[in-house]
């Protein structure tokens, strides 16, 4: 009883496990509001992966939540993906009590590894520094400009 090794197809070798926007927001919960546009997600990775290259980001719900309290501040981005949503759902009305940005992406996965992690991200809070600063600041202006939920 010897393992039998699998044959790789040709969609696991040209990593056709991407799923596209459309999918992923299929699959997003009800509370997942302001829904960042293809377009800013993009924007937002590229600003987490800044930001984690220098250490300035608050990963997990327990330490932006413990952060949030302490009155730091920064941008606040939840995953849509996240179920059960009783796990973050208190982070939003956290963030709009203290007048911080906040927005939604479609993936946990694109989330988590875009901070540098192998692991699924439900909630970053990403931190403001001179290093990124521009890509900071656009950021957090589209942000603050999506419509929030009544």
């Amino acid at each position: 009883m010897t393992k039998v090794k699998k044959e790789k197809t040709g969609e696991e070798e040209t990593g056709g496990t991407e799923k596209s926007y459309q999918e992923l927001i299929a699959n997003i919960n009800p509370i997942a509001n302001p829904l960042a546009s293809r377009k800013l997600s993009k924007k937002l990775y590229k600003c987490v992966k800044k930001a984690a290259k220098v250490k300035q980001i608050r990963r997990g719900v327990k330490e932006v939540q413990k952060f949030i309290n302490k009155g730091e501040t920064g941008i606040v981005i939840f995953a849509g993906d996240t179920l059960p949503i009783e796990v973050y759902c208190h982070l939003p009305i956290m963030c709009e009590d203290r007048n911080m940005a906040y927005a939604y992406v479609p993936s946990k996965v694109d989330l988590g590894s875009s901070a540098g992690s192998k692991r699924p991200t439900c909630v970053i809070m990403v931190k403001p520094h001179d290093e990124y600063k521009e890509a900071y600041d656009e950021c957090l202006e589209e942000v603050a400009s999506l419509p929030k939920p009544i």
